[in-house]
């Protein structure tokens, strides 16, 4: 199979497997816009995904690394998007990059200083996957009743763990 892909903007790099086997095609980074909930980063790509068929952008395993969640933990690319593909990720640092400079009379002096290097992605890193899989064809059918199952609505920690 072959889903086409659009470079936006001439410094967009192409998304890439670093391994033929692995299942997603890392995207670079080639901006970043930081606002005070999210750090969104562009790839410049946009893509054509065939009907049937979807695209899940999830964050790479080097996010460990990073102070950086995705803020919707998985992004959905559906068939009909044609726009660029962006990640908006969440600085899970943000509240506590203050240095504590001392304590008294209970309370704790805290400073926000300017030179904190914070620990995100760089334009040019690779900042997030593509996986693409089928889709089946499904309908949904309303009745009354479902049939039974040996767990049935029991639902969060149901298992006691």
């Amino acid at each position: 199979m072959e889903i086409k892909y659009k470079k936006l903007v001439p410094e967009a790099q192409a998304p890439i497997k670093m391994i033929d086997v692995d299942a997603g095609f890392d995207f670079f980074a080639i901006s970043k816009e930081e606002t005070e909930d999210y750090i969104e980063y562009l790839t410049g790509i946009a893509l054509e995904i065939p009907n049937g068929y979807v695209g899940l952008v999830f964050p790479r395993s080097s996010v460990t690394k990073y102070d950086l969640m995705l803020k919707n933990c998985v992004g959905v690319i559906d068939a009909s998007y044609r726009g660029e593909i962006r990640c908006r990720f969440y600085d899970t640092n943000k509240h506590n990059d203050y240095i504590e400079l001392s304590q008294h009379n209970g309370y704790i002096d805290r400073v926000h200083p300017p030179y904190l290097k914070k620990n995100i992605y760089e334009i040019g890193d690779r900042i997030a996957q593509i996986v693409f899989l089928e889709l089946p064809k499904i309908t949904l059918k309303e009745v009354l009743e479902l049939s039974e199952t040996d767990r049935g609505p029991q639902g969060f920690g149901h298992t006691g763990k």
